[in-house]
């Protein structure tokens, strides 16, 4: 390909992949023997499936933002057996006798987790435990003590009951880790339990329904069709409302000058986006993201770069 393009990719992850197996093929495809970064929006055990982001080009500079949206996931409870990785992937470390339970028990648990929430995440997790990654500590057979953090579960559905195993569908807050949340239910309900299989349906406001196929990449679709299933940078982040600069002004935020809210071509954004990112377009290209910071008196303050993406995209 002449022109590697920039933005992001929606990609139904297979079981059995790791996310960078996704990364490496989506690289290999667009690139075309050249050099492209290419990264993903969250990771994805290679025992879950679903949504995942994979930002191109330009794109990775938009990860802090792809990362910060809610997640929605569906996933299987598995009772009576607890795992030291709290999945299906984990050595079992314990057994317990799974209590007889019905629906109305089931919701009236899972309720308790709805909101805010205090979580420790799992002992094999990327969360840092004295400087080093948990699960680097983990698989050393080394204590690993991490503290709680949290979290915000916006809806947990129980969808169906086949014990030992209970279905549900969660909607959370980036940083929720799931398999937590599956043994701290099991603990909830009398027993033990880990998490049997897990996948994510949407990221912010992506759904899975949108997404490629992983494994069909490199073998039923070529480099042409995935490029046009690239997103725009402007596309990449639909939620978060837009400046559109001049020419003139374009240029000078890709030299890392900040706008004063008063040289906007639109005048001073309302009040109400005082602190929210917001992003500059010039035409249909993605210029940079910037913080809406208002000083005293109308039109005072300025959008301080927080990402500059430059007029070539």
């Amino acid at each position: 390909m002449k022109n590697s393009p920039h933005g992001i990719l929606l990609v139904d992850k297979a079981e059995g992949e790791s996310s960078f197996d996704v990364v490496r093929k989506v690289r290999s495809l667009l690139g075309g023997g050249r050099r492209l970064r290419v990264g993903h929006a969250g990771t994805l055990d290679p025992f879950a499936t679903g949504l995942l982001v994979v930002m191109i080009g330009k794109g990775t500079k938009l990860s802090p933002f792809l990362m910060a949206g809610r997640k929605r996931y569906r996933a299987v409870l598995v009772l009576g057996e607890e795992t030291d990785t709290l999945d299906p992937t984990g050595r079992v470390t314990r057994t317990a006798p799974v209590p007889a339970m019905d629906g109305k028990r089931l919701r009236e648990v899972a309720g308790r987790f709805v909101g805010e929430i205090e979580q420790v995440p799992p002992a094999y997790s990327a969360v840092k435990s004295a400087g080093k990654r948990a699960y680097a500590l983990a698989r050393k057979g080394l204590a690993v003590r991490l503290r709680p953090r949290k979290v915000w579960i916006y809806s947990l559905e129980v969808l169906d009951v086949d014990q030992p195993q209970v279905a549900i569908e969660v909607e959370c807050s980036s940083g929720t880790y799931v398999r937590s949340l599956a043994a701290d239910m099991a603990h909830e309900l009398g027993t033990c339990g880990h998490l049997g299989a897990l996948r994510r349906l949407s990221s912010g406001s992506f759904r899975i329904e949108e997404a490629l196929p992983s494994r069909g990449i490199g073998k039923d679709i070529c480099s042409k069709e995935l490029a046009e299933r690239v997103i725009p940078l402007r596309d990449a982040l639909p939620d978060m409302q837009e400046i559109r600069v001049s020419h003139s002004m374009a240029e000078s935020i890709g030299r890392g000058r900040s706008p004063g809210l008063s040289e906007l071509p639109g005048g001073p954004p309302p009040p109400g986006w005082q602190g929210r990112h917001v992003k500059l377009v010039r035409g249909d290209r993605l210029i940079a993201i910037g913080l809406v910071e208002t000083g005293p008196g109308r039109g005072r303050g300025r959008v301080k770069l927080v990402r500059v993406l430059g007029n070539e995209n």
